[in-house]
């Protein structure tokens, strides 16, 4: 490992730090003691670069030994098994499936005329795919059903709160390795890349009760690149609908040349966009951070921003242009 590469690998921890001590303040903690260790920088440099992130170590050890209670013993997990911590990470990759992620997607996907047919791209375990099964409350006041997963969102700026949820008569996800709801391995990743801290019980709960929703009905999954697989996905929406194509923290994870051909498809495409992506990661949705997500993602319709969410759901800022663009 040269020092270069060490600095750098150091330095996307520490950035992390900031990212995370909001919300988990021990993944803050974590990332700081890795940025300071030799050793597990070396376990690091050891990976293809795109397999070196915090998200995916802090995963993939939840995932073997529950979340490490300090630096100390994240040092000796690595020493001590490090040949299936990094077959773990080489095998997974980060598939954050945050349903709550539907409370900032209802009250656009209301301004498009239904039925809907959904089509996500990184879809990880499509739990986005159902914000017509899932209850809501914004600031309190009910949307759907009331016998399912509960999705609270508080609001500002005069979010135009649906009276109900879609019609929604097709759901296919797209993914490199799309996660299966109804499989006991594939649930404990997904559970295993929510970060400790205060809001953790309350997010696996709503994991646990949206992946019983998606087995219970299962979407069509399609193996591959969203660029590769976005015909096929399309050859299979029904007649006398809508098309909606959504993805939410997905565009980053894409090469540059990759998002750029991807947006000017969906620009060139007849269907309705929805990304829910930091800002930057798409043009005209603001200044794009150097390393991390941010505090706050930017909600788009067919390009155009309506609103900024919290990354994990539970808030909603409609911005003040928003209300127009019910149009194309």
């Amino acid at each position: 490992m040269t020092e270069d590469e060490r600095d750098r690998i150091a330095g996307g921890y520490r950035a992390f730090v900031e990212e995370a001590a909001p919300t988990s303040p021990l993944y803050a903690r974590l990332a700081e003691e890795v940025a300071g260790s030799d050793d597990v920088l070396s376990f690091l440099a050891d990976l293809p670069v795109g397999k070196r992130q915090p998200n995916l170590l802090f995963a993939a050890l939840r995932y073997l030994h529950g979340t490490p209670a300090d630096g100390a013993q994240l040092r000796r997990l690595v020493a001590d098994d490090g040949e299936r911590l990094r077959a773990t990470m080489l095998a997974r990759a980060t598939q954050t499936n945050e349903p709550a992620r539907c409370g900032a997607l209802l009250p656009v996907l209301a301004l498009i005329e239904g039925p809907l047919a959904l089509i996500e791209v990184g879809s990880s375990a499509g739990l986005c795919l159902y914000p017509d099964r899932y209850g809501y409350a914004y600031d309190g006041v009910p949307v759907g059903p009331r016998d399912t997963v509960r999705i609270d969102v508080t609001t500002s700026g005069g979010v135009p709160v649906p009276g109900d949820v879609p019609a929604v008569v097709a759901r296919i996800g797209i993914d490199l390795n799309p996660l299966d709801p109804a499989d006991p391995d594939d649930r404990a990743w997904l559970r295993a890349l929510v970060w400790p801290g205060a809001n953790a019980g309350e997010r696996l709960r709503r994991l646990d009760a949206a992946a019983e929703v998606a087995a219970r009905e299962p979407a069509t999954a399609l193996t591959g690149d969203l660029l590769d697989r976005l015909p096929d996905a399309l050859a299979l929406v029904p007649p006398g609908c809508t098309v909606v194509v959504f993805h939410t923290a997905v565009l980053p994870y894409l090469r540059s040349e990759a998002r750029a051909a991807f947006v000017d498809r969906m620009r060139d495409l007849p269907v309705r966009w929805i990304a829910q992506e930091a800002p930057g990661v798409l043009p005209g949705t603001g200044e794009r951070r150097p390393s991390g997500w941010g505090t706050e993602f930017v909600v788009s319709l067919d390009g155009r921003p309506l609103a900024v969410s919290a990354p994990h759901g539970g808030r909603l800022e409609w911005l003040p242009d928003g209300l127009g663009a019910s149009g194309r």
